[in-house]
């Protein structure tokens, strides 16, 4: 009698050892990796007209060569912008201060909607907060104004580095303007750099600037300022009209030469476009592999229409 009694307990010790072990491995928390990715996207017609009823079924996307499915497809209309200005103020600039304060100007008077928010940095060897978020056209240009007489005045973005001697940190100006302002807000966002796309001094090289961009959904817009020697453009100058070009393609944005281009034009452009684009996001069927590059491609099934969107995306 006493051994079955034994034999019972065991049987219900071991009853509630299994019963116990599930509930707490019912209490475990789930882990699945995921890695979904979302791109913003401008289409256009042959004319150049931006196509504003593109439908989830007109495109395809495919990472690495491999298509993917469409979870998430949205478009946005006269959506507010949360918009990054970046002058460059280095010595090579200094023949276009006037005609960055009046570009600047035109784009803040003609562009800037009531919604709209806009910050701005000026760069040389030091990152300085021109002005931050704001509506206020006026309150930037009166900013800038300061700066070019009092550029200390304002307070720095970005570490202060080691043996930055020379004049120009252009990648960095890139880098942190996401970093520290951007990459923190939603919505439609882009920077517009004034430069000729020169660097001598940033802590950052240019594919770290354009992976910062393409990891926090920024789309960045080069104008480009070139001073000509002799009517000519000199190895320096030639280097920083690709490194402006590529910046700009990766990111889904454009390269505009400001000396041929009207700035009412080319600005009221980079706003439509902002303004009316599309978003779409997908679970990607790619192995996940850290610090890798996942190429991305939208293609319209109308192949008359031109897309234009970053180039990829680092896996981190």
């Amino acid at each position: 009698m006493a051994r079955g009694k034994r034999r019972a307990g065991a049987a219900l010790l071991a009853l509630a050892v299994a019963l116990l072990g599930g509930k707490a491995r019912a209490q475990e928390p789930l882990r699945v990796t995921v890695n979904l990715a979302t791109v913003a996207f401008s289409a256009r017609d042959p004319g150049g007209t931006l196509v504003d009823n593109l439908r989830k079924e007109d495109v395809e996307v495919f990472e690495d060569a491999r298509q993917q499915t469409i979870s998430h497809f949205a478009k946005s209309t006269d959506v507010p912008l949360t918009l990054g200005l970046v002058v460059d103020a280095s010595g090579s600039q200094d023949h276009f201060t006037k005609q960055h304060e009046h570009d600047l100007e035109v784009f803040l008077k003609d562009v800037l909607g009531p919604r709209d928010r806009v910050f701005l940095i000026g760069f040389g060897n030091h990152l300085r907060l021109v002005s931050d978020f704001t509506n206020s056209s006026a309150q930037v240009l009166s900013n800038m104004k300061i700066y070019k007489k009092k550029t200390a005045a304002f307070p720095e973005i970005a570490p202060e580095k080691q043996g930055r001697d020379l004049g120009t940190a252009f990648y960095d100006s890139i880098f942190y303007s996401i970093t520290e302002k951007l990459a923190k807000e939603n919505g439609r966002r882009a920077l517009l750099l004034f430069s000729d796309g020169e660097d001598n001094s940033s802590s950052h090289d240019m594919m770290t600037a354009i992976e910062t961009a393409q990891a926090a959904n920024v789309v960045i817009y080069s104008i480009r300022y070139t001073e000509r020697h002799d009517g000519k453009l000199t190895p320096r100058n030639q280097y920083g009209i690709r490194v402006m070009d590529r910046i700009a393609k990766e990111t889904g944005g454009a390269h505009i030469d400001a000396s041929t281009t009207d700035p009412r034009t080319y600005f009221r452009q980079i706003a439509e476009e902002l303004r009316t684009s599309y978003e779409l996001a997908y679970y990607s069927t790619n192995p996940l592999k850290p610090d890798s590059f996942h190429q991305i491609q939208i293609l319209p099934k109308n192949s008359s229409i031109t897309i234009r969107s970053k180039t990829g995306y680092y896996s981190r």
